[in-house]
Parts: C-alpha cells; structure tokens; sequence
C-alpha cells in the first residue's frame, strides 16, 4: 500500500472531490442526507464553499486523504459564525471510497480533523451525525471520544421508502 496523505483540500482538488462526493452518494444513499441525483448535477465552482474559508469563514477546513496522489477520502469541518454558538465545530461529509474501506482511512481523516480543531481558538466541542445502523462508523467516531446525545428518528427518507435514523454525537473539547 502507498503511503497516505491527508492534507487540506485546494482549489485544484475540487473535481476529484466532486467525482468522490457523487461516487459515495450514488453507492450509499443511506449514508448521506443529500441525494445523488440533485447533488451529480451541481456545478463544480458550488465546491468552492468547502474550501478553507468558505461560506464566509464557516468552513473551517475540508481534509483529503490521498493514496499515490489519488483521492480517497474526505472530510469536511464547519464552524458556526453567530457568537452565541461559535464554540461548536461540525463534522460533515466523511467519505471513504469503496476501494479503500476497511485500511484506516476514516480513522486517519477523523483523527487529523480532530487535531486541527484543537488547534482552532474557541472551539469547545464537535459534532456529527451519522446513520444509526451504521455500527463501524459510530465504532470509529466512539474510538475518539464521541458521544451519543440523541437521535433523530426518520431523519432521512431514501427513494425506495425506507425511513432511515440518524445518532447525534459529540466530542468535547474543554
């Protein structure tokens, strides 16, 4: 196996983030809140939000994990802006592409996130969600320190019927 590199995305980047993103939303429509359908047809510059800086500062950062220059995962950071909740960090986006499951590439995206967010002034606490049956992901998020703080159940409605929910976790910081 090449060496992995987890890195901050780059504007470069961004059209192997979306080839990525549509593959994972495609393959598994559990897994996400957005649908492959509506989110294939977004233009590639609508990616720019997750650079670092986007959506006016919101995001913090969007980190890659790449094997031989190759893009195989992903994970984004956002933070609040409004000053009453600017302590809360939100993990979005955790992508791992299908080839590559199962080899510590979630874990090594989850723990470099977890380390720049420490590095990050103010921010007292992460969340993320993520679907409740999906047992290796809570698994690894767990491994970290999160914490279950609640479910929302029917939290999302895949095409063919089935109402999926989704675990609330955080990780405290402070």
């Amino acid at each position: 196996m090449a060496e992995l590199l987890i890195r901050p995305m780059l504007e470069p980047d961004l059209l192997a983030y979306k080839a990525l993103r549509d593959a994972m939303l495609a393959g598994h429509p559990e897994a996400f809140t957005s649908d492959a359908e509506t989110e294939s047809r977004r233009d590639l510059a609508s990616y720019r939000n997750r650079l670092a800086g986007g959506s006016n500062g919101a995001t913090l950062f969007t980190l890659l994990a790449l094997e031989a220059g190759r893009l195989v995962g992903a994970l984004t950071c956002e933070r609040e802006s409004r000053p009453k909740v600017r302590h809360v960090a939100h993990l979005v986006g955790m992508m791992v592409a299908d080839t590559h499951r199962g080899r510590g590439i979630g874990r090594a995206l989850l723990v470099a996130a977890i380390d720049r967010i420490k590095a990050s002034p103010g921010v007292a606490q992460v969340t993320l969600s993520v679907t409740a049956s999906n047992r290796i992901a809570i698994g690894l998020y767990e491994s970290q320190g999160f914490v279950r703080y609640g479910c929302l159940p029917d939290a999302i409605r895949l095409a063919d019927g089935l109402s999926l929910d989704k675990d609330l976790m955080r990780l405290r910081l402070d």
